[in-house]
């Protein structure tokens, strides 16, 4: 294993003091926690946006902090949920009286801890409520989840979100539009090579040369299929195939694209297969509204990206193009 770190267990404290010294006026630390907030949280008047998961898939979420998207990230050790005990201290820590969202991705422990907390914060009266992202159609259930996993989609949901909130819009719409977001989101993963974990030291998965693993998840968890190694057009047409059985998308129809690499490919790769994805959906008279190109949820180093398409609903053009100073975020004023 040959990794840029210290020791194992002190990559997610230095990860956050590097943050920290680069961006003093963007973050704020919550004590003694692995918690990452905005500079003047909380925010008066406004519903708190949290999100927040095990780290390792950087930008996410830590990158997304900040005005017009997230109030604040939790972050676990690699991948590995944040605890319950963090996330309530984190909900108290940034709730201004005008309720608290959380946002989560579909992963077994996140699920459970974040619930947890819920039910510790709405034990003190906070007004809370939450969302839970299912955007990969890879898999059904994996090692990490019963169900659909949450994975690059979810940024469509910190930014949708994130811009409502800013509005002053109350918890219940801010639910409401969730959900909406969630149902009209799909994503799907190929990987070319593995990651490895600095803690366990070997890859999570092996893959020959010529072999790429379709439907990977984020944590490295296996895919749906194994095939030989396939040109760009052909990878991007066999994701968008499986998207479109999976969601009715039509010609005239507005979308959102992200494509999304994993720690490893190379932006050159990134966007060939975003004009190999623009071709298909020009022929099918979709609209690309928007197309985002780069890394927005990683998994360490592993080789590969996604796809992600967000059907878009005519009031949402204008919260995805809000600007926002999370520093890794797409949108400037």
């Amino acid at each position: 294993m040959k990794k840029i770190i210290n020791e194992a267990n002190q990559v997610v404290d230095h990860m956050i003091e590097g943050m920290l010294a680069t961006s003093p006026d963007l973050y704020k630390r919550l004590e003694d926690k692995n918690v990452i907030t905005r500079k003047n949280a909380p925010t008066d008047g406004k519903v708190a946006i949290i999100s927040g998961g095990g780290s390792g898939h950087e930008p996410a979420h830590t990158g997304y902090v900040g005005k017009g998207m997230l109030d604040a990230a939790v972050i676990g050790e690699v991948f590995t949920s944040p605890s319950a005990a963090d996330i309530y201290e984190t909900i108290k820590a940034v709730d201004s009286g005008s309720g608290v969202f959380l946002i989560i991705k579909n992963y077994a422990g996140d699920v459970m801890n974040f619930e947890m907390a819920r039910e510790f914060a709405e034990a003190e009266g906070i007004q809370i409520d939450q969302i839970i992202v299912r955007d990969d159609i890879a898999v059904e259930d994996s090692i990490y989840t019963v169900g659909r996993r949450g994975i690059a989609g979810t940024i469509f949901v910190h930014k949708i979100i994130g811009a409502l909130a800013e509005t002053g819009a109350s918890l219940a719409k801010i639910k409401e539009v969730a959900e909406q977001v969630v149902k009209n989101v799909r994503s799907i993963g190929v990987a070319t090579n593995p990651c490895t974990i600095p803690a366990v030291g070997e890859p999570t998965f092996t893959l020959e040369d010529d072999e790429i693993e379709i439907g990977i998840g984020i944590h490295g968890e296996p895919g749906i299929e194994r095939r030989k190694m396939m040109s760009a057009s052909e990878i991007a047409t066999y994701m968008l195939d499986r998207i479109f059985a999976d969601i009715e998308i039509n010609s005239e129809d507005d979308v959102a694209v992200l494509i999304n690499g994993l720690g490893a490919t190379p932006e050159m790769e990134l966007y060939i297969i975003q004009h190999e994805v623009e071709k298909i959906l020009r022929e099918k008279g979709i609209n690309i509204y928007r197309a985002f190109v780069g890394e927005y949820m990683t998994a360490l180093e592993m080789g590969g990206c996604s796809v992600t398409l967000l059907k878009l609903d005519g009031a949402w053009k204008e919260l995805l193009d809000a600007p926002s100073d999370a520093k890794n975020f797409f949108v400037r004023s």
